[in-house]
């Protein structure tokens, strides 16, 4: 990456920054151009002339937010063969950004369904890459670890318990992400090992994330 190219993905980066904070105060529907121009400290004109509308803004913070989760997730999955192990680095990785992100969580949660058309399309398709990640490590699960589940079922139910957390969660009162991905794998874990015909199966890479 050039050193043009470099500031460019820091002014943007900024940018989507500071229209986050606006959607989240606002909300989608409420929020104007005008307000994004001020926020982001760009003309009015020229906030239009980069971006078109409001929608493209927010698609880019959708994109961002999911190519980002994505990225770390498989750079941090690489080195780990264990299936148990795997589940929890993809709890840990999903919490630590959504407790980092919670303005752009919000915003991404609340605003789920407003995206329409080729924006829509293209990060449906960022989704649902990231569903079948998840899909794939409950299935190495599964095989490794000799447990029978609904994988469709447990997916939503681990995204069910993950995707709320900053409705919830205090920074003063409440444990950091390492904790609660430890906490929240052991009870995702257990649940499905003991959840099938009142059967126990355990395995080592349930046990622990090491």
């Amino acid at each position: 990456m050039s050193p043009t190219d470099s500031r460019f993905e820091r002014r943007l980066n900024k940018i989507l920054e500071h229209a986050t904070d606006v959607f989240y105060e606002r909300g989608y529907e409420g929020a104007s151009m005008r307000d994004l121009s001020r926020a982001t400290g760009m003309s009015l004109a020229g906030l239009y002339y980069y971006f078109e509308s409001k929608e493209k803004l927010l698609y880019l913070i959708q994109k961002h937010t999911f190519t980002t989760i994505i990225e770390q997730l498989r750079n941090r999955l690489r080195e780990e063969q264990d299936s148990g192990a795997r589940v929890r680095i993809f709890i840990l990785n999903h919490l630590e950004y959504f407790l980092a992100n919670q303005k752009a969580m919000k915003v991404l949660s609340h605003e789920d369904d407003v995206l329409k058309n080729g924006f829509g399309a293209e990060i449906a398709a960022i989704k649902r890459e990231y569903y079948k990640i998840c899909r794939g490590l409950l299935e190495e699960l599964k095989a490794q670890s000799d447990v029978e589940f609904d994988t469709r079922i447990a997916v939503l139910s681990l995204f069910g318990m993950m995707n709320w957390i900053y409705t919830w969660h205090h920074p003063r009162t409440d444990a950091d992400a390492e904790s609660l991905a430890q906490q929240m794998g052991d009870i995702f874990l257990h649940g499905l090992t003991c959840g099938t015909n009142g059967r126990a199966k355990t395995s080592k890479s349930l046990k622990s994330g090491n």
